[in-house]
């Protein structure tokens, strides 16, 4: 199985296959700042949060993904900042990458506003040749000890949201930037142009439960669509659980707490449906957030206290 994921990313570096590249994310839900760079700014307190998964528990070398967010406001101005820090290793392949975002702000009536943003960045792609096993000769500048790429990256988001519902479009990759890993080979891959549409509804059940179902979509030609469907049980504004299915490849399931509207902890499994499923346990991922205020009780509504 090992073999099988380093040929399958070799391919798509070497080959030019154009298929989605960007890592998935069960908890989307609560850390848009990982989708659309729109969102940088949305709310009235600093937020920080780290998005930790590891995917198929049992396969040597499968992928793990680490992401680093940061969201700021700057109301006087309607505007917001971000910040995208991240690695995303599988196999011998390594992507490394840092984004800032910009969004501004429009209010479009009491409740609600409408969000534009841009992102702009570096990506590093990079192979390990020693962690390479050739079946054939011939392919021996693979086996170079270390080769890295470094190219720009650009994005951009559309972002509409009030205390109860949300929706968002982004295009991560809007700059199809090639990738030249090795000197004089079939160089022909680029990174892809993603489009993510995602949004959530809260529904009221009573004083101390709400209900958010949620939905996430991407595409990236000529790969096929993929789809996330989610629903949040959450109580008191503090505590979730929650379910979801990804298309053609898992079920997952979620649970989470907000600490004294500061700490936020969430954690979800996928259990895996593909065949993968012979060789892997499924899939971990830990989410860890973080908000700063000064005034906190002042500036966070209830309704946004549990995303």
């Amino acid at each position: 199985m090992k073999k099988i994921i380093y040929i399958l990313f070799i391919v798509f570096l070497f080959s030019g296959i154009r298929a989605q590249q960007l890592p998935q994310y069960t908890q989307y839900m609560l850390n848009e700042m990982a989708i659309n760079p729109a969102v940088a700014g949305k709310d009235n307190y600093t937020d920080v949060r780290s998005n930790n998964r590891y995917q198929w528990v049992g396969i040597a070398d499968a992928p793990r993904t680490y992401m680093l967010t940061l969201s700021a406001p700057f109301k006087k101005r309607n505007m917001g900042l971000g910040t995208n820090i991240y690695t995303d290793i599988v196999g011998p392949t390594r992507r490394v990458g840092i984004s800032m975002s910009y969004a501004y702000h429009i209010r479009l009536n009491k409740k609600t506003r409408l969000s534009l943003g841009l992102s702009a960045g570096i990506q590093q792609w990079g192979i390990d040749g020693h962690k390479i096993t050739l079946h054939d000769e011939g392919d021996n500048n693979l086996l170079i000890q270390y080769q890295t790429r470094t190219v720009p990256d650009f994005g951009a988001g559309i972002y509409v949201h009030n205390d109860t519902w949300y929706l968002g479009l982004s295009a991560p990759q809007l700059y199809q930037s090639p990738i030249h890993l090795y000197k004089g080979g079939d160089n022909k891959g680029t990174l892809v142009t993603h489009f993510m549409l995602n949004g959530a509804y809260k529904f009221k059940m009573g004083d101390d439960f709400k209900l958010e179902p949620s939905f996430l979509v991407k595409y990236a030609t000529p790969a096929p669509v993929k789809i996330d469907v989610g629903l949040r049980c959450i109580y008191q504004n503090q505590f979730w659980l929650g379910a979801g299915l990804r298309y053609n490849d898992a079920f997952t399931a979620l649970v989470g707490f907000l600490y004294k509207n500061y700490l936020m902890f969430g954690y979800s499994y996928d259990f895996t449906t593909t065949n993968l499923k012979k060789y892997a346990s499924g899939t971990h991922e830990l989410m860890l957030g973080l908000r700063f205020s000064r005034q906190q009780a002042k500036h966070w509504p209830e309704e946004d206290q549990s995303k």
